[in-house]
C-alpha cells in the first residue's frame, strides 16, 4: 500500500511538473508571437495613417511631377510596377516550377544535386547582385527597360519558387504516384495531372513568396529601368515603379510635399500585394 501510495505521488508530482512546463512554453510562445507581430502592426499602421490622407483618384491615375511641385500622382508606377511584375512572372514561375519538379521527381544524378546547390546559393544572394547582372547583360545591349529590369528580378524570383516546389512535391505522398502509375499511366502524366494537382495550394504560396520579395526591391530597378516619369510605351525604354518612386520622393527635400507622396506610394505598393495575394488564393482554391 505504502508503495502504491509512493508511486501514485511520484506521478502526480510529474504530471504538474510536465504540466507546468506546457504552460510555460505555450506562455513563452505566446510572447515570441507578439514580439513578432509588434514591428510588423508598427510598419502597417504607420503605412496607413500617413499613405492613406494621400489617396485620392488624381493621385492614382496622374503623371508624376517633377520633385516639389504640387499636384500630380503615381500613376506611371502603379503601371510599371504591374508590367514589371507580371513580365517577371512570365520568365521566373514557369522556369521556378518546373525545375522545382525536376529536382522533386528526377533527383538521382549529380545534375540535380548542382541545381540544388545552386538554387540554395541564389537564394540567398544581395539583390543589388541581380541589378548589376541585369545592367551587365541587358542594359549594356538594349539600354534601360523594362525587359532588363525584368530578367534582374527573375533571378530573384527563381531560386525561390525551384526550392519551394521541390518542397512542397515531395510532401505529396508515394502512394498516390504508385496508385497512378499501378493504372498504367505514364509518369509525366502522373506529375502533371496528379501530383501537381495536389501541391497547387503549396507551389502558389511559394510564387506569393517570391512575388513578395521582388514587388519592393529597389536596387535591381534603379541599375536596369533607371527611372521615368511618364507613361510606359515600350518594353524597351526607361521606366519607373513604385519602389522607385518611394526611394526618390523619401529622399527629397521638399518634405511637405514629396514625403506624403512617398508614403501614399508605400501605402499603394502593400495593397498591391494583399490583392495579388488575394486572387492567387482564390483561383487555387478547392473547388469541391
Amino acid at each position: 500500500m505504502l508503495i502504491a501510495d509512493s508511486i501514485k505521488e511520484r506521478m502526480n508530482r510529474e504530471y504538474k511538473v510536465r504540466k507546468l512546463k506546457s504552460k510555460v512554453m505555450i506562455t513563452c510562445s505566446f510572447l515570441a508571437l507578439i514580439l513578432a507581430l509588434i514591428p510588423l502592426f508598427s510598419v502597417l499602421i504607420e503605412v496607413i495613417l500617413r499613405g492613406a490622407p494621400v489617396i485620392s483618384i488624381s493621385f492614382l491615375v496622374k503623371r508624376i511631377p517633377p520633385m516639389g511641385q504640387p499636384g500630380g500622382g503615381i500613376g506611371p508606377a502603379i503601371q510599371g510596377t504591374l508590367i514589371i511584375i507580371a513580365l517577371t512572372s512570365l520568365i521566373g514561375v514557369p522556369i521556378g516550377v518546373f525545375s522545382g519538379i525536376y529536382l522533386a521527381e528526377y533527383d538521382d544524378n549529380w545534375f540535380a544535386s548542382m541545381i540544388r546547390f545552386i538554387s540554395d546559393v541564389m537564394t540567398n544572394i544581395p539583390s543589388i547582385v541581380a541589378g548589376i547582372f541585369g545592367w551587365a547583360t541587358i542594359v549594356l545591349t538594349i539600354g534601360w527597360s523594362v525587359i532588363a529590369g525584368a530578367v534582374a528580378l527573375a533571378i530573384l524570383m527563381i531560386p525561390v519558387i525551384t526550392r519551394t516546389t521541390e518542397e512542397i512535391i515531395r510532401m505529396v505522398p508515394d502512394e498516390i504516384r504508385e496508385a497512378a502509375l499501378a493504372l498504367g499511366l505514364p509518369k509525366w502524366k502522373v506529375t502533371l495531372n496528379i501530383v501537381l494537382n495536389n501541391a497547387k495550394k503549396g507551389i502558389a504560396t511559394g510564387v506569393l513568396l517570391a512575388l513578395a520579395r521582388i514587388a519592393g526591391e529597389t536596387a535591381p530597378r534603379l541599375l536596369t529601368i533607371l527611372g521615368s516619369r511618364f507613361w510606359i510605351g515600350s518594353l524597351t525604354e526607361p521606366a519607373t515603379a513604385l519602389p522607385l518612386i518611394i526611394f526618390n520622393f523619401s529622399q527629397s527635400p521638399y518634405s511637405s510635399v514629396d514625403w506624403p507622396r512617398a508614403w501614399g506610394a508605400a501605402f499603394v505598393l502593400i495593397l498591391m500585394v494583399l490583392v495579388i495575394n488575394i486572387i492567387v488564393r482564390y483561383l487555387t482554391r478547392e473547388k469541391y
